[in-house]
């Protein structure tokens, strides 16, 4: 008995390595995505909300437009939303609408983010406390919703928009967005 122990830390330490190997080998197989964990409001409705914008005026879902749209949260504190920005300036400037919601930050710096880096956003909320980003189940910032015309949420991406993501997650849901809108 006494020489098993000896052993147990060996044994738990090999245990670990095995784990850890595991599932960095599914990570790199892409059967493991820490990113892709399920959102409770997929196929339901984007939840309620009236926040100010940064601009200062208030906005609710019922002011939404009647069409698809993303709805991006993002804030000045984040690195990865500094890396996703200029993809998201050039998804506006292709006509995509994109919602902004600046999530548990300061007004000033996220003005002069927007001021600075362009402005992808047809309106940014300034969810100040994070309730709205409480409602949607936000993990971190950045996260990216697509709303069908009907205010359903679709899908919800966690981690930096880029062409490639784009191309693989997002241009196929819209496609079959657009194909079922009559």
């Amino acid at each position: 008995m006494s020489r098993i122990k000896l052993f147990l830390p060996l044994i738990i330490f090999l245990v670990l390595v095995a784990i850890f190997f595991g599932v960095q080998r599914r990570v790199q197989t892409g059967d493991y995505s820490s990113t892709a964990l399920p959102s409770a409001l997929l196929n339901k409705p984007l939840p309620e909300f009236s926040l100010p914008t940064l601009q200062g005026e208030s906005l609710s879902r019922a002011d939404l437009p009647q069409q698809w749209l993303l709805v991006n949260v993002w804030a000045t504190w984040c690195p990865t939303c500094h890396y996703e920005h200029p993809f998201l300036v050039e998804l506006a400037e292709r006509g995509v609408p994109i919602l902004g919601v600046d999530y548990k930050d300061r007004r000033d710096p996220a003005l002069k983010w927007l001021a600075e880096k362009g402005d992808p956003y047809f309106a940014t909320l300034f969810d100040e406390q994070g309730t709205l980003g409480l409602d949607l189940g936000v993990t971190g910032a950045p996260e990216t919703y697509l709303v069908d015309a009907e205010g359903i949420v679709r899908f919800r991406y966690q981690g930096a928009l880029d062409q490639e993501v784009w191309d693989e997650q997002f241009a196929p849901m819209l496609s079959s967005l657009e194909e079922a809108s009559p």
